[in-house]
């Protein structure tokens, strides 16, 4: 059993500071149920919170010093000062996270405060579940411990969160995965309105678990694609003269379409149709109707895959095993940015083992690996925790 990462933050703090930490943070990772690629298309999206997060051990500093030390990465440490620019690294990658909350927070004229903190997490990194989001939410989470942050909401922290990911880190990702883990809710899933962000829970139904499939494809989401089919999104808005293809009704995508190039035609197919299957699922949740739900998370995968072109065969391959098991009793997708990553599924207790047993006869990853799986409960979303 590995150490979890409370204790691990807390163990690591006493060795580098002699000293237990006066603050712990922790900040959930996500996972997708229903809604993809429609968060930076002002869209829909239904994720959840999962019980994998990301812990900060902290206690302040009166002097400006930031000094981090990632438990995960041997204890590495990197340290700066509030009062000097803080620049974006060529590596490694964690760093550029907090750094880019903690020079958000700054620039926004908050009453920062030095920190020595250390960071662990259990949330499986390059998988699509958000390791980065709960990195950067828990990062704003532990600032807004301070005295002078008492107006700051934790929507305010994951839109810093997302500011931070966009213009230091440099992927222009949505505010689903940072709205997820600011505001998850134990047993619930969240209908995310990416506009106006408001955010409704919807109860997942007490009989389904939520399995996350690792395919072991890696996927890197700070690249070209991601940001290509952002592009062919914005041009098909502008074709259509709205702020977003979120105002693009499917009569309208039916009228005009065809005038579009064929491929942005496709891209823009997807979210529309998306955003109205993320509507229809949180309905089927709230009524407990997981066959109706396994309907629209199966259009969303054909869709992702014919429409969006973001999955890759051994993710439709591992989708495929799952849902021979499951037929109509539950729902399999892909979820996250795309080629490569996580499945997700949503399926009676029951059929869990079954699940596990054929993916682990049918699977191999093109490296050879078998798909890790882990069977998530929706968790409540970032906040403090006893130190």
């Amino acid at each position: 059993m590995h150490e979890s990462p409370m204790a691990r933050t807390s163990a690591v703090f006493q060795a580098a500071f002699g000293a237990a930490p006066s603050i712990v943070v922790q900040a959930p990772g996500r996972v997708n149920l229903i809604g993809e690629h429609t968060d930076y298309n002002d869209g829909l999206v239904l994720p959840c919170a999962i019980d994998y997060r990301t812990v900060i051990a902290a206690r302040r500093r009166d002097d400006g010093v930031v000094r981090v030390i990632a438990a995960d990465y041997d204890d590495a440490v990197d340290e700066y000062r509030l009062d000097a620019p803080i620049d974006r690294l060529d590596s490694p990658m964690w760093a550029n996270y907090v750094r880019g909350v903690v020079r958000e927070l700054v620039q926004r004229g908050l009453p920062m405060s030095g920190m020595d903190m250390v960071v662990a997490g259990d949330v499986p990194q390059g998988a699509g579940l958000s390791s980065s989001a709960s990195l950067s939410v828990a990062v704003g989470m532990l600032f807004a411990t301070l005295p002078g942050f008492e107006e700051v909401r934790p929507i305010d922290i994951a839109l810093v969160a997302q500011q931070a990911e966009n213009d230091f880190v440099g992927c222009k990702c949505g505010n689903m995965d940072q709205i997820s883990s600011a505001l998850g809710a134990a047993g619930h899933a969240l209908l995310i309105d990416c506009r106006s962000l408001e955010v409704r829970p919807v109860p997942i139904p007490a009989n389904a678990a939520i399995v996350i499939l690792n395919s072991h494809v890696a996927r890197g989401l700070v690249d070209s694609a991601y940001n290509a089919r952002r592009l062919q999104c914005e041009e098909a808005a502008r074709h259509f003269g709205v702020a977003a293809l979120r105002d693009v009704s499917l009569e309208l995508l039916r009228a005009r379409g065809p005038e579009l190039d064929p491929t942005v035609l496709q891209r823009a197919r997807h979210v529309v149709t998306e955003n109205a299957r993320v509507l229809g699922a949180a309905t089927a949740l709230a009524a407990g109707d997981l066959e109706r739900m396994g309907e629209l998370m199966e259009e969303s995968h054909a869709s992702m895959r014919d429409d969006f072109e973001i999955t890759v065969p051994a993710i439709d391959e591992l989708v495929g095993i799952v849902k021979t098991v499951i037929g109509g009793a539950g729902g399999v997708r892909m979820t996250g940015g795309g080629f490569g990553g996580c499945v997700v599924a949503l399926v009676p207790h029951a059929l869990v083992g079954a699940i596990q047993e054929a993916v682990g006869r049918s699977y191999r990853a093109p490296n050879g690996e078998q798909a890790t799986i882990y069977v998530c409960n929706a968790a409540a979303g970032a906040g403090t925790v006893a130190a």
